[in-house]
């Protein structure tokens, strides 16, 4: 058994010197669900609970917790976050719950996105209790971690048998939630095809982003992430998502999809004339450089088929070594996208991690 960190050789807590230690990169993501009644996720999505703001409210909870550990945990270090996020996705009786942390230092972010993830969870259950008292906080439990001397570590098979029953969840209410994030062939009867999908953070990593206020309110389904996430796990991508956020919303909805620093982000809605279609504005926010090849490409072969797809203002380009895409919130505009990366992307992503250099 490896020897216990916190405890010195004469069986008393200590608190770990971490001095001669390098200072890296780091993140963490932990994951959490409160277990509640499909009244009260009915409620949440609909933003109808008689505290309003529900979500908002566990979200700043959890940052807040987060930036607090070191004062709840009594051994844990005072770290200077460079970032902590905190979303929501549901099951019909469940708010699941994710923090992503991450900082630059000589110690790990894992306690403050475990602490983000109960804080958030408690605040859930404070907002929701009016409704339903006996709601509880399940399996608040560490996903993934990078950086220091240990590198990568990721809760592969947690992660693997989460994704499986996720799709089946889908597959079997599908239509009921637009923000389910599942890999599922649903257009066959009987038992669901469930495509293999890697765990996230491991392999090539790529996160679907889906901009829809009905969606993401729970009155319209979307039909176009699970389409993107089922695509790119068949490329081998471990895939995050989708993640549904509102129009007004998608500038964060990229901040949380960067967090760990992913090798690709398609984002799908919300590029047309609309007043609320905001995605390009928040992607050109945090582009570094674009790609406008591959957005007329997209829009060229949209338009060859259906002239009003020339109304699509996605783009495309890197944020840091992360390639972003802005595909129509259609399942055309989406086919179409999936049509112009399939044979680019291997060649597009070695480039930008270095590894190519054709043009």
């Amino acid at each position: 058994m490896s020897e216990l960190s916190h405890v010195d050789h004469e069986g008393r807590a200590r608190m770990v010197d971490v001095s001669a230690k390098a200072d890296t990169a780091r993140i963490a993501v932990a994951a959490g669900e409160l277990h509640t009644t499909a009244e009260v996720v009915r409620l949440v999505r609909a933003d109808g609970m008689p505290k309003a703001d529900v979500l908002t409210t566990a979200r700043l909870a959890g940052i807040n917790g987060a930036k607090k550990t070191s004062e709840l945990i009594p051994l844990c270090h005072q770290l200077a976050l460079s970032s902590v996020n905190v979303s929501f996705d549901f099951t019909e009786t469940t708010i699941t719950i994710e923090a992503v942390a991450k900082t630059k230092g000589p110690t790990g972010v894992e306690m403050e996105a475990l602490t983000a993830v109960a804080v958030a969870g408690l605040t859930l259950h404070d907002m929701i209790k009016a409704v339903d008292p006996a709601a509880s906080l399940h399996a608040v439990r560490l996903l993934t971690k990078d950086g220091g001397k240990h590198g990568h570590w990721v809760r592969e098979r947690e992660l693997a048998e989460t994704s499986r029953d996720s799709a089946v969840r889908h597959a079997t209410d599908h239509g009921a939630h637009g923000q389910h994030s599942h890999a599922v062939d649903s257009g066959t009867a009987g038992a669901p095809h469930l495509t293999p999908t890697p765990a996230y953070g491991t392999g090539k990593s790529a996160v679907v982003l889906v901009a829809s206020t009905g969606a993401a309110a729970g009155s319209r389904e979307d039909t176009t992430g699970p389409v993107l996430a089922k695509w790119l796990g068949e490329q081998g991508f471990s895939v995050r998502g989708p993640l549904v956020y509102a129009d007004a919303d998608i500038s964060y909805g990229l901040s949380e999809a960067l967090a760990a620093e992913p090798a690709l982000v398609i984002s799908t809605g919300g590029t047309g004339a609309s007043p609320t279609d905001g995605t390009p504005e928040a992607t050109l926010a945090v582009l570094d450089r674009e790609l406008p090849g591959v957005a007329e490409s997209i829009r060229r072969r949209g338009t060859a088929k259906f002239p009003l797809a020339a109304l699509s203002r996605g783009v495309a380009g890197l944020a840091g070594r992360t390639v972003i895409v802005n595909l129509p919130g259609s399942p055309g505009g989406v086919k179409d996208g999936i049509a112009v990366l399939t044979p680019l992307l291997e060649h597009l992503l070695a480039q930008v991690a270095g590894g190519g250099s054709h043009e």
